[in-house]
């Protein structure tokens, strides 16, 4: 099973910057399980909804031919809780890309507030300088996963709204 922590894409503009958005409700089970009596998204899955945003970024930027995965989170910071019932988006803008790596930066906001800035970098793996070996398919953008963002990413900005 994939874990998506996005709802859609309200912005995607090639090789520069996205937008996502995320409804948070009750239905999920994780909310209930992080603080019982305080149900809240934990910031570790905050990070990885903005990991996959900047990631389909970074993968779009290189028509989705590499393997890319999140190598270090350079900077994490939180300023208030997500809790059922609010939506948040997620701001990324691209930073920089070489061949073998990228690097993001972005901020988590509900409405006008900022809820989290973090800027993330990428490694494509094929391009490793450690000499290791990969699977030949794609396993982070597999065809499911790609099913998933058909006909999205290629609309412009004023269709993804």
């Amino acid at each position: 099973m994939r874990w998506i922590w996005i709802d859609k894409f309200e912005e995607f503009k090639s090789k520069e910057s996205a937008v996502s958005l995320k409804n948070v409700t009750l239905a999920e089970e994780h909310i209930h399980d992080h603080f019982p009596g305080f149900p809240m998204m934990p910031e570790c899955l905050i990070i990885e909804a903005m990991a996959q945003t900047a990631g389909i970024l970074v993968g779009e930027a290189k028509n989705f031919k590499e393997k890319v995965v999140l190598a270090k989170i350079s900077k994490a910071v939180f300023f208030d809780f997500v809790r059922p019932g609010d939506q948040i988006r997620f701001h990324t803008k691209m930073e920089s890309i070489a061949p073998e790596a990228a690097s993001t930066t972005g901020k988590v906001t509900r409405g006008d507030k900022t809820i989290a800035e973090i800027d993330l970098m990428f490694s494509h793996i094929d391009q490793n300088l450690g000499g290791k070996q990969f699977p030949k398919e794609n396993f982070v953008f597999t065809d499911m996963f790609m099913s998933l963002l058909q006909g999205f990413i290629n609309k412009p900005a004023a269709e993804t709204k």
